[in-house]
């Protein structure tokens, strides 16, 4: 019997479990601002069909609950780029983290909570960058 030739597949990147926590924690996040904007725009459109008068139910609302809905899409497309590992996600998050650390630094919360949070998941985020596509 003759011997079966063995094939090795390219290896797939291994996810660092930090990474993974935060795409889920992101995702969770796009969802809920996804969810928000339905809620916004059906709220409108119920307003809007009840004929009740409202500063909310207009064109400032549907502009409001529509860019939340957008906002919420692009940060659950950027949850899924950190969970398959895609270099471009990384790239947007570290851009979004160094932008939280400047607007910490010019409101002058440098010592709290969120600075140092965000400095550390930037570190991390440089620290794990090799495991990126």
């Amino acid at each position: 019997m003759a011997a079966q030739p063995t094939y090795q597949s390219a290896p797939t990147p291994t996810r660092p479990l930090g990474v993974a926590i935060l795409a889920v924690l992101v995702g969770i996040f796009g969802f809920l601002l996804v969810l928000g904007g339905a809620l916004i725009l059906a709220g409108i459109a119920a307003i809007t069909f009840l004929g009740i008068p409202s500063g909310l139910a207009g064109l400032g609302g549907l502009t409001f609950g529509i860019i939340v809905l957008i906002v919420g899409l692009i940060i659950l497309g950027l949850a899924l780029g950190l969970w398959h590992l895609r270099m471009w996600a990384l790239v947007l998050t570290l851009l979004f983290l160094i932008f939280e650390l400047v607007s910490f630094g010019l409101a002058g919360n440098i010592v709290s909570f969120g600075f140092f949070f965000a400095l550390i998941l930037f570190i991390y985020l440089l620290a794990v960058h090799r495991h990126f596509q």
